[in-house]
């Protein structure tokens, strides 16, 4: 089987390609080449941007794919610019919306692939499902072979999944943690949270590769363990062998700081409590299952962060934030 991944060096998409060389899968990434460290022996790079359509067709232009997976198509434009690109080339199409795309706020907690699409906090959202418009019509007009997946929280070895976290991902709150400084919990942190191991993602994401009842058919693929967020952090601090200090501010408040725009990823996404129901992708693919529990995953990534020290980047800026932020909170509900 032969696969061409746009992109496919991130935290989602490095995983399913380690395994698929491991399967025997003859794949290719069309990616610039920055993150050749990622590669897994035996994959061919196409090196280009995929924007460069004159140079990617020259690339392509003597080459079909079972599968072609775009890992970084954001908005319309881009969805637009792959349909040209691969119609004709490849077997299946597929695009990599997301579960923010869920309406917010949801009608039901427990989220199937029915529940509406709509988030009027998140442009991003907003674009994933203009993107799945744009491919659900042309797979209904054209006939083109699009499957769409939905992934919710998933993470990898290099960070560890956060509520509320600076630009420079997750050591610092890692850090502040060590030190025993307070670390910022949004709302009263008792809405339940789904994180996946990226490992366990790929799992379900290969089971859909080249799967005919996949075509047509958008899927999430997500872990069956549901956390409070709380949970998340104290499983967090045990497995630094701390006590966590947690100070829990309202989320308005804080999509309210100005210093940083938690609109989308607190208010449209993470104040939300999500529990997925993945009957489809185990029917799809059966046999899959998440079996990396969140408490056994951030060991993991913990083991990798501390023993490397390229990964514990400092965020004064963050740092400060949270020591105002947490000040002026707790000044103002004192009064």
């Amino acid at each position: 089987m032969k696969a061409l991944f746009v992109g496919g060096t991130g935290i989602i998409s490095s995983a399913i390609s380690s395994a698929l060389v491991e399967q025997g899968w003859e794949l290719y990434l069309l990616n610039r080449g920055n993150r050749t460290e990622r590669l897994p022996e035996g994959v061919k790079l196409l090196r280009a941007d995929i924007n460069d359509e004159e140079l990617v067709c020259s690339l392509i232009k003597d080459e079909n794919f079972d599968v072609v997976a775009d890992f970084i198509a954001f908005v319309p434009s881009q969805v637009e610019r792959d349909i040209r690109l691969f119609s004709g080339r490849t077997k299946q199409y597929i695009f990599i919306s997301s579960a923010s795309a869920y309406q917010k706020p949801l009608s039901d907690f427990r989220i199937t692939e029915s529940t509406p699409l709509a988030n009027p906090y998140w442009e991003y959202s907003r674009n994933k499902i203009a993107c799945e418009e744009l491919l659900m019509s042309q797979y209904r007009s054209n006939g083109f072979p699009v499957t769409i997946v939905r992934p919710s929280h998933t993470y990898d070895d290099s960070s560890i999944p956060l509520g509320v976290h600076g630009n420079n991902g997750s050591w610092q709150v890692i850090k502040r943690m060590l030190e025993n400084k307070p670390v910022i919990i949004h709302g009263d942190g008792s809405s339940l949270w789904t994180l996946t191991y990226n490992t366990d993602f790929a799992k379900g994401f290969i089971g859909l590769m080249g799967n005919i009842h996949a075509i047509g058919e958008a899927i999430h693929i997500t872990s069956d363990e549901s956390l409070t967020w709380n949970q998340i952090y104290e499983i967090i601090a045990s497995a630094l062998g701390v006590k966590l200090n947690a100070v829990h501010i309202a989320t308005d408040y804080l999509a309210a700081s100005g210093d940083y725009d938690f609109t989308g990823s607190l208010l449209g996404d993470k104040s939300n409590t999500v529990v997925f129901d993945n009957s489809k992708i185990k029917r799809l693919v059966p046999g899959f299952n998440a079996t990396v529990r969140f408490d056994q995953g951030v060991r993991l990534v913990l083991e990798n962060i501390l023993s490397h020290p390229e990964l514990q980047t400092q965020d004064k800026e963050f740092d400060d934030w949270c020591d105002t932020v947490i000040y002026n909170y707790m000044n103002s509900i004192k009064k």
